[in-house]
């Protein structure tokens, strides 16, 4: 092969993570993440690296990023192979010359025979093009529409730019096809927030790409075609969650609530990396709720799941506000801060179980509410307590005002009550000191969320929440100690467990930035605790331990710039994911923790039910 072969052939992308084990021979190709071989040169490779072709096998360590590359690589190559396709417009503009001369000859003209024009007249002035009827659609545009997911997506960031770009005739147009659509949903009772869904708006635009003279869908069609293909498309979906259960393992969720007809039912979910999805609700109505009865019902969903891909249980999400909530209380038993969340509640009592008081409050604070107790009611005296302290000088002018002053409620003992507390200057003391303790409740809002997986961060967010707390009362320990107290006694019991301070160590934002976090005694000694309960053979933990110094030491894959960049931008799991291919056995343990759910019912029990369900299977 000369040399300016072998440069035009190096120019494809996918030669960046592959070799040729021998350069007489191109066809044989060696891909640099799995080390396979593949005979059919460079594009058969990018099959390989991509994936989902029955030609070759999938490579099972190429990155995700590198797939994308790759997969927008042989599209945009494809693309261009196709317009290389598509005649010069010159040849377009010259056929289209002929065939309007063509048409215009066929045309009689009124009483006369239309002129016959031969073919070899014909090719003097115009090549041997075939006659064609015109304004004919073929099926080319099948190939080259666009999908409608995407193109939702897309004009999500023109839909801005293009509105000024709508002519008077196509607001008209769409005036007229929204109202249309408005009046079938006032028809059908459909609610109006079903515009929001996001399966709507590719419904839109795939009607749009149809263009006029759609049929609308047939009863059949809803009810059983459709229908069948919804269920199968479904089903394909949960397919990928059950594979990243096996892979990742999952978390086994039981939420509890009460129905219209107060039935006690039970809803089981399983929690993974893409997020929870419904296996079942029961009917618990007749079950005592003993720790026997619900290990029964876990015991028949561990089996269905299977046993070795449950890494956790999660039991009563609705009482477990209550237990994370128990620091907060601690909080509240303090002589000092007891008295003044009981002088708050009396204060928000009385305006709120007063029609006439509740609306002079909400005169003067503007229409701003102040936050009434819920079952996590300590989480929301904090709160309280924080806007008592944001509207001080509103609450203040009410007491004092002639609208209050005149009103009957001033000269009632309750209202005389609320009035001398308002005006006190050491109740507004005692909140400036209760709402220090606020940090607390940002860390069990991270517990509780949704957004991201928590795990990961637990355990810096109460180090920074007691750091803040310190800082306060200006690191005068004697001010804070007492409060630090409870948080210990509570962080030991329900927030500082060994999945904590190995989803700590396993998040790259935290593990890079502190550089005495591997020589931290209490992080090392969790995260070897759950690689000897998370790994089921010596084998497995070996090679976990081996694989460890390059996490440590940022290599390969790990030290990559755009690694480095997505430490903190990334969640950990979609960071590992991304990156920790090069450690394979490493990276599933790293997934397994940091996607694992942390509702505050699991963070008293997610390591003891563990140990007793493994041991059990």
């Amino acid at each position: 092969m000369s040399n300016s072969e072998t440069q035009a052939l190096r120019k494809d992308l996918a030669w960046n993570y592959a070799t040729l084990e021998d350069p007489k021979h191109t066809n044989k190709v060696k891909c640099n993440f799995c080390g396979k071989t593949t005979n059919g040169g460079i594009y058969r490779h990018k099959q390989h690296l991509v994936g989902g072709n029955r030609n070759t096998k999938t490579c099972s360590k190429c990155p995700e990023h590198v797939k994308e590359e790759i997969s927008s690589y042989m599209s945009k190559k494809k693309l261009k192979n196709q317009m290389d396709a598509i005649p010069h417009f010159d040849e377009v503009a010259e056929q289209q010359e002929y065939l309007d001369l063509e048409v215009e000859e066929d045309i009689p003209a009124k009483g006369k025979r239309p002129i016959s024009v031969s073919f070899g007249q014909r090719s003097n002035f115009a090549p041997n093009f075939p006659r064609k009827k015109l304004k004919q659609a073929g099926p080319i545009y099948l190939y080259f529409r666009q999908d409608v997911d995407e193109t939702v997506a897309q004009g999500k960031k023109k839909d801005a730019k293009t509105a000024k770009l709508y002519d008077e005739n196509k607001k008209k147009l769409r005036e007229n096809v929204v109202q249309k659509f408005a009046r079938w949903m006032y028809d059908a009772c459909i609610p109006f927030n079903a515009v929001n869904y996001d399966s709507f708006k590719p419904f839109i635009e795939a009607v749009g790409q149809f263009g006029c003279g759609m049929k609308p869908p047939t009863y059949h069609e809803v009810r059983v075609t459709c229908s069948k293909k919804e269920l199968e498309h479904t089903r394909l979906i949960m397919k990928e969650y059950t594979d990243d259960h096996v892979k990742y393992g999952c978390t086994l969720m039981a939420v509890g609530w009460t129905d219209r007809k107060n039935r006690t039912l039970i809803n089981f979910l399983v929690n993974g990396p893409r997020g929870t999805v419904f296996i079942k609700s029961v009917d618990g109505s007749s079950y005592s709720h003993t720790g026997a009865k619900f290990f029964d019902l876990f015991n028949k969903y561990v089996q269905q799941i299977g046993a070795k891909n449950v890494v956790q249980i999660v039991t009563d999400s609705a009482s477990a506000n209550v237990l994370a909530d128990l620091m907060l209380e601690g909080f509240f038993k303090l002589p000092h801060l007891k008295k003044v969340y009981e002088r708050a509640m009396m204060v928000n009592g009385y305006i709120y179980n007063r029609p006439q008081v509740l609306n002079m409050m909400r005169e003067f604070t503007r229409q701003k509410e102040m936050v009434r107790a819920r079952k996590t009611r300590f989480a929301t005296a904090f709160l309280t307590l924080k806007r008592f302290q944001n509207h001080k000088a509103s609450l203040r002018k009410i007491f004092t005002s002639e609208k209050w002053t005149t009103s009957r409620f001033a000269k009632e003992a309750p209202g005389k009550r609320a009035t001398e507390v308002i005006i006190m200057p050491s109740f507004w003391n005692m909140i400036v000191y209760a709402v220090k303790g606020g940090p607390v409740v940002k860390v069990l809002r991270l517990v509780d969320g949704e957004k991201k997986a928590p795990m990961g961060y637990i355990y810096e967010a109460m180090d920074r929440a007691k750091e803040t707390i310190a800082a306060s009362f200006d690191n005068k320990e004697d001010k804070y100690k007492d409060i630090f107290a409870i948080i210990d006694h509570r962080w030991t019991i329900q927030l500082h467990r060994p999945l904590h301070v190995a989803g700590h160590f396993l998040n790259p934002e935290f593990f890079y930035s502190n550089s005495n976090i591997e020589n931290d005694n209490e992080v090392v000694t969790g995260l070897y605790k759950c690689i000897s309960r998370m790994c089921e053979t010596e084998e497995l933990r070996d090679k976990i331990m081996d694989q460890l110094p390059m996490y440590k030491r940022a290599e390969g894959l790990f030290g990559m710039p755009m690694a480095v960049r997505q430490r903190n931008k990334k969640s950990p799991a979609e960071w590992w994911l991304a990156y920790g291919c090069s450690t394979l056995e490493l990276q599933v343990f790293a997934v397994k923790v940091l996607s694992l759910t942390c509702s505050s019912s699991a963070c008293e029990r997610n390591w003891s039910v563990f140990e007793h369900v493994s041991t059990k299977y």
